[in-house]
């Protein structure tokens, strides 16, 4: 470029300088990759989608991730972070839920309790059917769900019973579709009556299974220990969020959680368990994920 076309163009800089600020005002936090169910107002919401294989990217040998992850507020705001126990590594918030969880006081294990760590699974999935959003049908998406979603693969691969057949979930040609079905119970987002249908072939075309494995996404970014914040670096933005009384909590925290959000094991209960628009943003997604999700 001459310096000639260089000042022609300078003319329409503050233009586009200001399309750019324009730009990052409007950050969004909704990763367009990730599919959720959309609920009705009663909260039930229903869906087909098909768990998928492991990703042909960087050569994948498992079709699914887990990491956890911490949200709660505090005085100072929201932390919803990673948890580097992921990564079999300390965290501050295991930590400091470990010492509250073991000072003998109940309050104690009641607050240990409501800032564990969150259990996440990420899969790639293909959507069968999606009644709300008809236009997800054909496409892959990730799709982040929790326990009792994993439980529910657990079971179509380990059956219990002697007459029924062990499938693999996550297979093209012997797996089978999974009728998601969200409802709302006692209060709480529930499962329970989501189902896998009997084993059958995504496609008996293989080019368009090909197709759909060549879509898919690499999931090594979600426990790549790049992508989680150091120790030193959690545990600043864990105190300035709490302050300098570990029990400290918000005025209130009116969210949606599920049964499996409320009832933790004694051992996920032992050793782990807004000031800005980004900071409520960031809540607003995390708790959607718990209401959707788990």
């Amino acid at each position: 470029m001459s310096f000639s076309d260089f000042k022609k163009r300078s003319k329409n800089s503050i233009s586009k300088l200001a399309e750019e600020l324009e730009k990052t005002d409007k950050k969004s936090y909704q990763d367009d990759r990730f599919w959720r169910p959309e609920l009705d107002k009663s909260s039930n919401g229903y869906a087909v989608i098909r768990f998928l294989p492991p990703s042909d990217e960087a050569g994948e040998e498992t079709p699914f991730v887990k990491y956890f992850s911490h949200g709660f507020q505090g005085p100072g705001g929201w932390y919803i972070e990673n948890s580097r126990t992921t990564l079999g590594e300390n965290d501050p918030v295991s930590e400091l839920n470990s010492k509250l969880w073991n000072s003998g006081i109940e309050s104690d294990k009641d607050i240990a309790r409501s800032r564990r760590r969150k259990t996440n699974y990420v899969s790639n999935i293909y959507i069968v059917s999606d009644p709300a959003n008809p236009q997800n049908e054909g496409k892959v998406f990730l799709y982040r769900y929790g326990q009792k979603i994993f439980e529910k693969i657990k079971e179509a691969s380990q059956p219990e019973f002697e007459d029924e057949v062990a499938i693999n979930p996550f297979d093209f040609w012997e797996g089978a579709n999974f009728k998601l079905k969200v409802r709302k119970v006692a209060g709480f987002i529930n499962y329970d009556k989501s189902e896998f249908e009997s084993s059958s072939a995504l496609f008996d075309d293989d080019e368009k299974l090909e197709e759909v494995w060549k879509q898919q996404y690499s999931l090594t970014e979600f426990v790549d220990p790049a992508n989680f914040k150091s120790y030193e670096d959690l545990k600043k933005h864990l105190y300035s969020v709490l302050g300098e009384d570990i029990r400290a909590s918000a005025p209130s925290q009116q969210t949606q959680e599920t049964v499996e959000d409320i009832s933790p094991t004694t051992e996920e209960s032992a050793s782990d368990t807004s000031k800005s628009d980004d900071e409520a943003s960031d809540a607003l997604s995390y708790f959607e994920q718990l209401a959707s999700e788990d």
